[in-house]
């Protein structure tokens, strides 16, 4: 029995080696194969990988896409099941990868499984509490459709029951063989999860299963992450973000009331409220980025993509 941990790479530098390290480390009665496909790294990710074991394949930067990478490396893989990871995302300890696979023992219609995200340490108290609220809002074990439900609109399974994340999660590559990822440019991994939903197929949160993953973004970089996540949801679930005062005010709500309850001062509270504020420009304006010409889209990108979602039934 073999099983693939599949990692795409750009420039992934001394965090990148600390994943290959820690996927080294696992405990797991299967043989590990690490595959990594490397979109032209000039840091020597590639060979760095090599050294750690891994078969690498290289395509040009132009190449990449977030679906279609993780398409190719699925196609590649010698494993039953693929673990999927991204190259700052690093298991936290040695039983990362059988926890996840334990997943698939749940139920025999697993098709997908996936973990928390932890944050590095020194990382913000901020950022720490939006990863345990949001991971700990979510149910543990196995989610599935209904038959009577695998043809109600993509916006019903927006959050968390249609969740998924492809930075921490294992596929079963049988089930990939029938409901590959879409070859779209962000929200990849809540497309295929909601493709595989529809077709069948369940997918288990397993939060013992814990990566090393969180990022501290100035307010420029979370806007545009912000901008990006919102187009991706339009692209998958057909959501727009209310430009409304009343959606702004309940946002504010949702982010502030918990803090409240737990005694944050003023200072903290403005902070947050700032960052909601960010992030909720980033949303209003991603959520309509089919609308927007294509250089704005650019620059309003964290990744500097021009691609924008295909145009829903309420666009005019």
């Amino acid at each position: 029995m073999i099983v693939t941990v599949a990692i795409p790479v750009l420039d992934g530098g001394e965090q990148f080696v600390r994943v290959l390290a820690a996927v080294g480390a696992q405990r797991v009665d299967r043989e590990v194969e690490i595959l990594v496909c490397d979109s032209g790294s000039g840091d020597g990710s590639a060979q760095r990988a090599r050294e750690h074991g891994a078969r690498v394949i290289e395509i040009a930067r132009e190449e990449f896409g977030h679906g279609r990478t993780r398409n190719l490396l699925l196609s590649q893989a010698r494993g039953t099941h693929v673990a999927l990871l991204t190259q700052d995302a690093e298991p936290a300890d040695q039983d990362w990868l059988a926890r996840l696979l334990g997943g698939f023992e749940q139920a025999a219609d697993v098709g997908l499984v996936y973990g928390r995200y932890a944050a590095r340490p020194g990382a913000s108290q901020a950022v720490r509490r939006d990863l345990d609220r949001w991971f700990g809002s979510l149910n543990r074990g196995v989610e599935r459709l209904d038959a009577g439900e695998r043809e109600l609109p993509a916006l019903t399974l927006m959050g968390r029951r249609g969740f998924f994340t492809d930075a921490n999660a294992a596929v079963a590559r049988a089930a990939w063989e029938r409901v590959p990822f879409r070859d779209i440019a962000y929200a990849e991994d809540r497309a295929l999860a909601l493709d595989m939903l529809r077709a069948g197929y369940a997918k288990v949160y397993e939060p013992a299963a814990v990566v090393l993953h969180s990022h501290e973004y100035g307010a420029l970089q979370r806007f545009r992450r912000s901008f990006d996540e919102w187009r991706g949801l339009r692209e998958v679930y057909d959501w727009r973000e209310p430009a409304t005062p009343r959606r702004m005010l309940l946002r504010l709500r949702g982010e502030l009331g918990p803090l409240r309850r737990e005694g944050a001062g003023a200072g903290a509270l403005a902070l947050a409220a700032q960052e909601e504020l960010i992030r909720f420009a980033g949303a209003v304006l991603g959520s309509r980025a089919v609308s927007l010409p294509a250089p704005l889209v650019r620059r309003l990108s964290l990744e500097g993509r021009a691609s924008r979602p295909a145009r829903g039934p309420g666009d005019r």
